[in-house]
């Protein structure tokens, strides 16, 4: 079937920009999220102590970064988002919580020019899965490797798939029934419908072999609950 354009992706997301900006709650339609975003950023903490450099990769409002610098301040930190909207609106409340430099980047990741070997933490909150085929994930992993300083992170929290078909439907049906639980069969027949005509979600187990490809030394998964996951590599 016919999936999302990038800029169909963009506007969608310029017109959510506040639902996107809640440090408390995190994004509800994420099953977990802010154990997710509890869990990754207190993991690059520990693998890199006395990080310099920030780069968050569709930031969306700011989230992870501002987690990030709740427990590591004053980070250089590089924002990169389709969406000016949010942009702005993460570069408001970055500011807010270091002194150092804060740069915005709008465009995709894929495509945005950023100097190599830059960079001591990548965060990559709910992104990668609007990725597609094999070669798209391959080239933007060894992309993010490359952008990386040896010894610096990339921590993903992301939708995933299973990789059993059985196991595909059942996650799914739970999926469903807990997005149900928050505001009935319509808004789960509305999240559903714009994961399959926006995302290309794959497994964890791909993401972290396709890490150890591109020539990450080592993976750690650090949260899973059905449907999402929160992983990482080391470079």
């Amino acid at each position: 079937m016919r999936k999302s354009t990038v800029k169909e992706i963009q506007i969608r997301f310029d017109n959510d920009v506040e639902r996107f900006s809640n440090l408390d709650t995190g994004q509800v339609t994420t099953i977990d999220a802010t154990i997710s975003l509890e869990v990754l950023t207190e993991a690059a903490k520990r693998i890199v102590p006395n990080p310099q450099r920030l780069l968050d990769i569709g930031c969306g409002a700011g989230n992870y970064t501002i987690k990030m610098l709740s427990k590591t301040p004053n980070l250089h930190c590089t924002l990169v988002d389709l969406s000016q909207p949010m942009l702005d609106k993460a570069f408001e409340r970055v500011s807010l919580s270091t002194t150092k430099k804060v740069e915005t980047i709008q465009g995709d990741i894929r495509e945005v020019d950023l100097e190599e070997e830059s960079y001591d933490i990548i965060l990559a909150g709910a992104v990668l899965h609007h990725l597609r085929d094999d070669k798209d994930w391959e080239t933007t992993f060894e992309k993010l490797f490359n952008l990386l300083k040896p010894g610096g992170c990339l921590m993903i929290s992301d939708l995933i798939t299973q990789e059993t078909a059985p196991l595909i439907e059942y996650t799914w049906d739970r999926y469903g029934e807990y997005l149900e639980g928050i505001n009935g069969e319509k808004y789960r027949k509305q999240v559903m419908d714009y994961i399959q005509l926006e995302d290309s979600p794959r497994s964890m187990t791909y993401q972290l072999d396709l890490m150890k490809k591109v020539g990450f030394r080592g993976t750690e998964i650090l949260h899973k609950n059905m449907c999402f996951g929160a992983f990482g590599g080391i470079k």
